[in-house]
């Protein structure tokens, strides 16, 4: 697959660290001359890891690329080599391990909502912001801070909910990790969305990560656990679909059956499990809308999470959900392909860069005047937020599950542009 690119240069323009720096070994083209290297022998060198460690895994270049070359795959495997082979410094290793012994665990993200809640709200936060002294001694955890969203209680949803009307389909439900500790709204939302359409929704409360976040960064072996936990979880529920309102998690959640192929116990039913994983948009888009649509009139801006708009080549279909709701006037961002600086945990890795690239995104946002911006990934949610908050903006923030509920419901604008 390295042979495949023929360093024509198309992808150089979409790619976010290029885009920032105009380095070279830091383009897509770049970085699969030096995966090249390492193929022919080459050891694998610091220099080298940095370069790849920089790639966001945005997949703006897939999309770009006129020879259709898997660079998804490519920096996957690398990403793999650099975890077995590569030796990190002892900083590196302590927040890598922090992060992988956090982020992919829902309940020990949900323990952080009480002690987070109560920094927000005693100003404690506000008094740390004005001394700047987090940024000083600890970027990283500054990075988290200013990421979090403002939390508010909302009840978990049960495990069954039943379809409103004539039951169309019958579908499991991921929750998430980040989005069901930080954004559990998003999940009520999507639930009351696909029961208005005709859905049973199932939504087992022993599941756990999908493994997005360990598969994007190298963590194979990890990745695999989780995907046959997953795949165990939603085994006997008798679902004809499998809804991700996170776009991260889709992306991967749609790559079961290779990260598994090889696995004699689990690569059929990855396989099966992978033919039912639908967009909550793509999902929508394909049973089409029964639930009447009230007038929502505002002004909406769309993001393409990169996951969504690139790795699973999802566009018109929310678009088309948006444009469904009367009233609602629809506005393009400029450079929709670049990537906000979210990626994950790439921000939480690389919080210099990650912030000029939602700066970048925050300044193109504002520029339409919209009063809501919407999107489909809790990292793009908290990454935009944050960058909005540093220019001195004012947007208020959605995902899409969150405007279609209020268009169904029939709940005003407000709901929308005060809660957020």
């Amino acid at each position: 697959m390295v042979s495949d690119c023929v360093h024509c240069g198309f992808c150089l323009t979409t790619c976010p660290t290029y885009v920032l720096w105009g380095e070279e070994m830091d383009s897509p083209r770049g970085r699969i001359h030096l995966i090249g290297q390492g193929v022919s022998g080459e050891p694998l060198t610091d220099s080298m890891v940095t370069h790849f460690d920089r790639c966001l895994g945005c997949m703006a270049c897939v999309t770009a690329c006129p020879s259709g070359v898997r660079y998804d795959r490519l920096i996957e495997d690398t990403r793999a080599q650099v975890e077995r082979r590569h030796s990190r410094s002892a900083r590196e290793r302590a927040v890598r391990a922090a992060i992988f012994a956090l982020f992919p665990y829902p309940r020990r993200l949900r323990l952080l909502r009480g002690p987070l809640r109560a920094y927000q709200r005693s100003g404690l936060q506000k008094l740390v912001a004005r001394t700047g002294l987090l940024d000083r001694l600890a970027p990283t955890l500054a990075t988290l801070e200013s990421l979090a969203p403002r939390l508010r209680g909302v009840p978990r949803p049960p495990a069954r909910v039943r379809a409103r009307g004539e039951r169309r389909a019958v579908v499991g439900m991921l929750t998430g990790c980040v989005q069901g500790a930080f954004f559990p709204d998003v999940n009520s939302a999507t639930v009351r969305v696909l029961a208005a359409e005709g859905c049973d929704v199932l939504i087992p409360p022993s599941q756990g990560c999908c493994g997005a976040l360990s598969v994007h960064n190298g963590r194979r072996a990890e990745a695999q656990r989780f995907a046959r936990r997953l795949i165990d979880t939603f085994a006997r529920t008798g679902m004809d679909y499998f809804v991700v309102n996170a776009a991260g998690c889709g992306s991967s959640l749609k790559e079961y059956d290779e990260l598994l192929a090889d696995d004699p116990a689990y690569a059929r039913r990855a396989a099966d499990f992978t033919a039912k994983v639908r967009d909550l948009s793509e999902l929508l888009a394909e049973l089409g809308p029964v639930a009447p649509r009230h007038p929502l009139p505002m002004t909406v801006a769309y993001h393409d999470a990169c996951h969504l708009g690139h790795a699973q080549g999802i566009r018109a279909q929310p678009r088309a959900l948006l444009r469904g709701i009367p009233g609602l006037e629809l506005r393009p961002i400029a450079d929709p392909e670049i990537c906000c600086g979210s990626a994950g945990v790439w921000n939480v890795l690389n919080p210099g860069p990650a912030a000029e690239l939602g700066d970048r995104k925050a300044k193109a946002v504002l520029a339409t005047g919209a009063e809501l911006l919407v999107t489909a990934n809790p990292g793009c949610l908290m990454q935009v937020a944050a960058a909005v908050h540093r220019r001195g903006g004012t947007i208020a923030l959605a995902h899409t599950a969150h405007v279609l509920d209020a268009s169904i419901r029939g709940l005003p604008p407000a709901t929308l542009t005060s809660a957020r």
